[in-house]
Order: structure tokens, then C-alpha cells, then sequence
């Protein structure tokens, strides 16, 4: 064999394996994944969260806080701020989430009250079934 084709051989090699490293991301991302194909849902008894508290717990792996409001009812809300990713915490006296870190406030809707939250809490839908609460 000689050096020249040698060479384009191992030149037509390179760059199927270049094709084939941007076309595998590229299927990837164009095809449907089977987790958006799978209803997932987090059940908490009512009995964990009495009216006026808030309950913990993780939602498709993101943080997310249940607050029981006399008025509002049942609110899931993400606890992960908008601005850097701390993870907020439901005050009571003021009926208000708050980040640690940076000091941004948020309603109990998720709204931004202040802060450098450039974003509301992304909220969950929340429904009642007998003595559950399903978020999801």
C-alpha cells in the first residue's frame, strides 16, 4: 500500500468518526426521550403538613417545597432560587420564601416580592385525592 493511500484511508476514518460523534448528539436531542414519556408523581399523606407549614421533599430530582396555606390551599413550588440555585425556605411569620443566600423573596405563588431573582419558583401542579396529596 502505499504512503498516499494510506493516508486518505486513514483521513476517510477520521472523518466518519467526526460525522458520527456530531450525529449521535444530534439523534439524541431529535428523538423523544422515554422519560418525557413517564408520569411521575410524588404523594405526601395530608397529614405531614398541617395548615400554615411547609413539607420537603424532591420532585423528578429537583428540590421542591409543599407549603399548606389556610387561604390558598396546597402550593408546590421548586426550592431552587432563580438567581444562583440556593435552595429557599418557607418563613411563616412573614408568609414569604427566602433565599439564604442572596436575600430574595418570593410570594407564596413564587412570584419575585425582591432580590436579584431575575425569576419566579417554577410551580408544580398540586391535586388532592382523599387523604393524599399528588404533586405531578
Amino acid at each position: 500500500m502505499e504512503r498516499r493511500s494510506f493516508l486518505k484511508s486513514l483521513l476517510g476514518i477520521f472523518s466518519l468518526s467526526t460525522f458520527i460523534t456530531f450525529l449521535y448528539p444530534l439523534f439524541r436531542f431529535l428523538s423523544p426521550g422515554a422519560h418525557s414519556a413517564k408520569k411521575i408523581q410524588v404523594t405526601i399523606p395530608k397529614t405531614k403538613i398541617p395548615a400554615g407549614e411547609a413539607y420537603r421533599t424532591t420532585f423528578d430530582n429537583t428540590p421542591v417545597m409543599v407549603v399548606h396555606h389556610p387561604n390558598k390551599g396546597y402550593i408546590a413550588l421548586s426550592r431552587v432560587c432563580t438567581h444562583l440555585g440556593c435552595l429557599v425556605n418557607y418563613d411563616r411569620s412573614v408568609d414569604r420564601l427566602i433565599c439564604p443566600c442572596h436575600g430574595a423573596n418570593f410570594t407564596i405563588e413564587g412570584k419575585v416580592i425582591s432580590g436579584p431573582a431575575p425569576a419566579p419558583l417554577a410551580r408544580y401542579p398540586v391535586s388532592v385525592k382523599g387523604e393524599n396529596i399528588i404533586i405531578g
